[in-house]
């Protein structure tokens, strides 16, 4: 395989022939390799073992180191998400140490996490919480080097008495992932740690698999946590206990009776201020790699042998195994109007803010469904949406005029959205005389709950990515990346350019033509009937 190739050209190892001086290091990474593919192999739990995931209660008290903790993320997700979490019953005790370029002290980082708590997120806070959130939290300006950080997390864990973990999350542009790997080196403050990475996990297959060694040089595998905001959400983890809780779908999930499945992620955001980190990176590595590639092994993947993270990554790296390497032929991307007027981007840019792609995963259950995602900036509408088409019925008895048909496949929908919903559409009759069908639909609605950061304080992979399934994708990818399509124009408010009809016909996108979701009924004030 050419991933291993690359492994070793990053290894400095003479792949024409005869043994270099880093022969050794390449014998090193293959006796790794090989206990890795060994372990990720056993079937969990064998006969008489102990499962993987202890299930135990009890995590012990945390310092949460954050990097980047003045940054965009930060700001939307991270400080509100840490917030929720702090509060909750679930959590253990914590302490958050925040870090970056900015020349803050503690107050000053109060009062811009008060500021993010209060935009963006979803609960409104008492005074007595955000004290006492609030009393958590210090700063250590990047600049004044790993001996305050070090200073800063030891005076955080006497707060926190004996038996403290640590979680370091990166918040950083990829460049900046090593140097941080570095600053926690030289403070000393690998020891009981666990440390998540933010995407894009490299841009290549070659710079994810050196991204990869160099961060094993440090960490453990056990250690790292590839995270993917997607596959933390509800309606995201449903799709599981949907696929393998139900005897209804189990049995109908393959090629037997599924015709296509879509992903579609559009956006309705621009770039704000990540116009630096996008034009380097584009929608593809911004997205497909690290979100749309991830739910589709949810979608594709085989039963596991039990519900534990070594079993569930095992079966997501099949589906990453399997998939076949990206045509250029079957992906569209797209920039769209004034993309190049933005400051910062070149007059003359290639970079893509809209991908749409076909894949098709070379296994017994998928073999022959195409796989339709799309992704992309300043598009119609924000939604996350897995739709999966069933095949329709061979032969229709209904005379024609009838509906049948006319409204497309029936299709099962998933919402990934923060709101977790799923529907599903089918023919029936429609009230009235004679055999008029039209499209009816159930929905269902079920709730959000915060988990991410509480399942790597568990040392729970489940929902993170592997270094096997990254490097397995960035392979996959080079065709497309050696041989990218041009970027055609699109406006924006639109769905993207008018070539994702041809990629996707005889079919059409789920999107802008899915069913509105039935708002909740309001109840009556109490005391009245309605």
């Amino acid at each position: 395989m050419r991933r291993h190739q690359v492994r070793a050209q990053v290894n400095g190892v003479e792949t024409s022939g005869g043994r270099s001086a880093a022969f050794t290091r390449l014998e090193a990474g293959i006796i790794l390799a090989v206990s890795r593919l060994n372990e990720e192999n056993i079937a969990y739990p064998a006969p008489g073992s102990r499962p993987s995931r202890s299930g135990r209660e009890y995590i012990p008290p945390h310092v949460v180191v954050l990097f980047g903790a003045t940054g965009d993320l930060a700001r939307r997700k991270l400080i509100p998400g840490l917030t929720r979490l702090s509060l909750s019953a679930l959590a253990p005790d914590l302490q958050i140490v925040g870090t970056s370029l900015a020349d803050y002290d503690d107050e000053s980082f109060r009062v811009f996490a008060r500021s993010a708590v209060d935009e963006f997120g979803t609960h409104e806070l008492t005074d007595e919480q955000w004290a006492s959130f609030a009393g958590k939290l210090r700063y250590v300006p990047q600049s004044a080097g790993p001996e305050a950080l070090e200073k800063a997390v030891s005076d955080a864990e006497r707060l926190l008495g004996a038996d403290v973990d640590r979680l370091h999350y990166l918040s950083v542009p990829p460049k900046a992932a090593l140097p941080v790997i570095d600053m926690l080196r030289n403070a000393n403050l690998l020891q009981r740690s666990r440390v998540i990475l933010e995407k894009p996990f490299g841009s290549d297959l070659y710079s994810a698999v050196r991204l990869n060694d160099q961060l094993h040089q440090t960490f453990t595998e056990s250690q790292i946590f590839r995270i993917d905001h997607f596959l933390g959400k509800e309606p995201a983890q449903n799709i599981l206990a949907f696929r393998f809780a139900n005897g209804l779908f189990e049995p109908i999930w393959s090629r037997n009776f599924i015709d296509h499945v879509q992903i579609d992620i559009p956006e309705m955001l621009g770039l704000d201020t990540r116009v630096d980190f996008y034009e380097s990176t584009g929608a593809y590595k911004d997205m497909v790699v690290t979100h749309l590639l991830q739910v589709l092994a949810f979608i594709a993947i085989e039963p596991p042998t039990a519900l534990e993270p070594a079993a569930i990554s095992e079966e997501k790296n099949k589906v990453f195994r399997s998939l076949l390497p990206i045509d250029p032929r079957n992906v569209v991307r797209g920039q769209y109007d004034g993309y190049r007027a933005e400051e910062g981007v070149a007059p003359d840019s290639d970079t893509e803010t809209f991908i749409a792609l076909k894949c098709e995963i070379d296994n017994w259950r998928w073999a022959g469904v195409p796989f339709y995602l799309r992704t992309g900036k300043r598009m119609a509408e924000g939604q996350r949406i897995v739709s999966i088409a069933f095949r329709e019925a061979p032969k229709s008895m209904f005379p024609a005029g009838s509906g049948v048909g006319s409204q497309g496949p029936d299709h099962l929908t998933f919402d990934l959205a923060d709101a977790s919903r799923l529907s599903l559409s089918f023919y029936g009759k429609r009230p009235g005389p004679g055999m008029r069908l039209d499209k009816m639909s159930m929905q269902f609605a079920t709730s959000e709950t915060e988990r991410l950061l509480l399942d790597a304080m568990r040392g729970d992979h489940t929902l993170f990515t592997t270094a096997e399934g990254i490097e397995s994708l960035w392979e996959r990818s080079d065709p497309l990346l050696e041989n990218p399509p041009p970027v055609k124009p699109y406006a924006p408010g639109t769905w993207g350019p008018n070539a994702i009809h041809q990629l996707i016909a005889p079919h059409a996108w789920r999107l802008p033509f899915e069913r509105a979701w039935r708002q909740p009924k309001q109840r009556p004030p109490q005391g009245l009937r309605p």
